[in-house]
C-alpha cells in the first residue's frame, strides 16, 4: 500500500475509534507525550494497561465465582480498572466500570456478573482496535513515513 494511503487509512481508522466512543480525548493527550526520544511511549503504556487489565479481569472472575462474594475485594479491582482505562482513554471500558461499581455498592452478585461480561467485551474490543492501530503505525514507520498527528476536530 502506498505511504500516503496508509497514513490516510490510519487517520480514518483512528477517527472511527473516537466516533464509536472506543477512545476519548485522553488518548490524544497520551499521544502528545510521545516524542523522538521515546517513540514507543504510547504502545508501552497501552501494553502495561493490557497486562494489568488481564490480571484484574482474571481476579474479578475468581472473586465473583466465590460462594460468598467479598465486595471489599471486588470493588477495588473495578476501581483500578476504571482508573487505568480512563488514563489511556478507553472510554467504553471506563463507562462499563462505572456501572459495575454501582452494582458492587449494591452488592448485587448477578448484576456484577453481567457487568463483568460487559467490561470484558469492551476491554477486548479496545484491545483489538488498539493492536490494529499500532500495526498500522508500524507499517507506516517501516515504509519510511511519519505518523500523522490527530486532533479531535472531526
Amino acid at each position: 500500500m502506498e505511504l500516503v494511503q496508509m497514513q490516510k487509512s490510519l487517520q480514518d481508522y483512528t477517527k472511527s475509534l473516537f466516533l464509536e466512543g472506543v477512545l476519548d480525548s485522553q488518548f490524544l493527550q497520551l499521544q502528545q507525550l510521545q516524542d523522538e526520544s521515546n517513540p514507543d511511549f504510547v504502545s508501552q503504556v497501552v501494553t502495561l494497561f493490557f497486562q494489568d487489565s488481564d490480571r484484574i479481569l482474571n481476579d474479578l472472575s475468581l472473586s465473583l465465582d466465590q460462594q460468598v462474594v467479598d465486595f471489599k475485594k471486588v470493588d477495588p479491582h473495578v476501581h483500578q480498572l476504571k482508573g487505568s482505562s480512563s488514563s489511556i482513554g478507553a472510554q467504553r471500558v471506563k463507562n462499563a466500570c462505572v456501572v459495575f461499581r454501582s452494582f458492587c455498592e449494591q452488592q448485587n452478585v448477578e448484576a456484577c456478573h453481567r457487568c463483568l461480561q460487559q467490561v470484558k467485551q469492551e476491554y477486548y474490543l479496545v484491545k483489538n482496535r488498539l493492536e490494529t492501530l499500532f500495526k498500522l503505525e508500524q507499517q507506516i514507520v517501516a515504509s519510511g513515513g511519519m505518523i500523522p498527528a490527530m486532533e479531535l476536530g472531526f
